[in-house]
């Protein structure tokens, strides 16, 4: 059974590199194909060496999807608030170290969580209960004071602008049926395809390089940054309509004003916390809040305390083993993105977004990336937070949670 487990583990390392290092294939996406072949799979394996597989692919997907994110500007939903800064200290010649700092958080906030969770199980059912009615108007409370928090009266407009535009494209993306990966299409040109066109209008290039050995964080930013990702990061997991975006939006508001380095950091923790306290929710309330945990339901229908600790222990070497791997594989892009020409790059970028979004969703889906590219460029181009563009998944869960 225990060589069952650890096999399941390390082939679950290997899918969350594969889903975390390619854009457009994602977790939820193994995991239904997991789930539809379940019958014969469980012939050759029990439901929780398939569990196993599944959490491992998933917080393996957490460490690596910092890359493509940082490297190609191709981001998903949890990593999508990175992009601005990472292209930036990418154009910087850091890169190398915008991956790290991602690491860094992950790692970190997950040995956190894991150590507060024995804590937290006995109050999850009756912080779910008291919370639940209040958790729309929190988010409308974040939302003021995101846009409060512009410079100037002009900021303040064309923030609410950027939020209620995104918010609307949100509404309507996420309410097409039979639309392929619409999260992909919408946050790609909004926060991927709109930061290259504006990489390639300044005439950008990739500088070499450096792979820093050691990072400097103000040892204050760090411990903020992370008990932040933690708070943020499980009390978004609680609830459905909530992800590891909306944690994001949150945690910037209660961290505040902190380093791009600590910025990082934050991200990349609350990537990673938001995931593993699903687990959680999974075992105190038997509710499922992602498309990993919904498939780990599927397999087992229930789990025990025994099972709950399996799971959590194989986190945390999944998470050891995705960091060492995490490290090695951004050290090879930054040893070689810089041999490549970048405005061939951004296009061949663009070109390849382009193909994922028409692969999964036709000409629709071209369609929405092209819409939500200019809906993306009214933040550079009008001096705002980038973040308000999070309008897209934050106004469609507050209204399901108020209406």
């Amino acid at each position: 059974m225990l060589i069952h487990i650890l096999l399941a583990l390390f082939l679950g390392v290997l899918a969350g590199c594969v889903t975390g290092l390619i854009p457009g294939i994602h977790v939820n996406l193994i995991s239904l194909l997991l789930v539809s072949s379940a019958g014969y799979l469980l012939g050759f394996a029990s439901p929780l060496t398939l569990s196993v597989f599944i959490i491992s692919m998933a917080v393996t997907h957490t460490f690596l999807d910092a890359i493509p994110s940082i490297f190609l500007g191709a981001p998903d939903a949890a990593m999508a608030l990175a992009v601005l800064p990472g292209h930036k200290l990418l154009l910087e010649g850091k890169g190398y170290e915008a991956v790290k700092l991602t690491v860094i958080g992950s790692l970190l906030s997950l040995i956190a969580v894991l150590i507060l969770i024995p804590l937290m199980i006995p109050f999850v059912p009756a912080l779910y209960s008291f919370i639940n009615p209040y958790i729309g108007y929190i988010l409308i409370f974040v939302v003021v004071f995101m846009i409060l928090k512009e410079n100037g009266i002009n900021n303040k407009y064309w923030a609410l602008v950027l939020f209620l535009i995104s918010g609307i494209l949100g509404l309507i993306v996420l309410n097409i049926s039979n639309l392929g990966n619409p999260l992909f299409h919408m946050l790609s040109g909004l926060f991927g395809l709109s930061t290259l066109i504006i990489s390639l209008n300044q005439s950008a290039v990739i500088p070499k390089q450096w792979v820093s050995e050691s990072i400097f964080i103000k040892k204050g930013e760090k411990v903020r940054a992370v008990s932040a990702a933690v708070f943020s990061g499980s009390l978004t997991a609680l609830f459905p309509g909530l992800g590891a975006a909306q944690a994001a939006v949150i945690g910037m508001q209660i961290v505040g004003k902190i380093s791009e380095y600590a910025f990082m950091v934050l991200i990349g923790g609350i990537n990673t916390v938001n995931f593993v306290f699903s687990l959680v929710t999974l075992y105190a309330l038997q509710k499922a809040r992602n498309g990993a945990v919904v498939a780990v339901l599927d397999v087992m229908k229930m789990i025990d305390l025994t099972q709950l600790i399996i799971l959590l222990l194989s986190t945390l070497i999944a998470g050891c083993i995705a960091a060492f791997l995490a490290l090695k594989i951004s050290k090879f892009f930054a040893n070689h993105i810089s041999k490549i020409n970048y405005k061939v790059l951004c296009f061949s970028i663009i070109i390849l977004i382009a193909a994922i979004s028409f692969i999964f969703g036709g000409f629709l889906g071209i369609f929405i990336l092209f819409v939500s590219t200019a809906i993306g460029l009214i933040a550079p181009l009008t001096g705002v937070k980038r973040s308000n563009a999070m309008g897209c998944l934050l106004l469609p869960v507050i209204l399901y949670f108020i209406l």
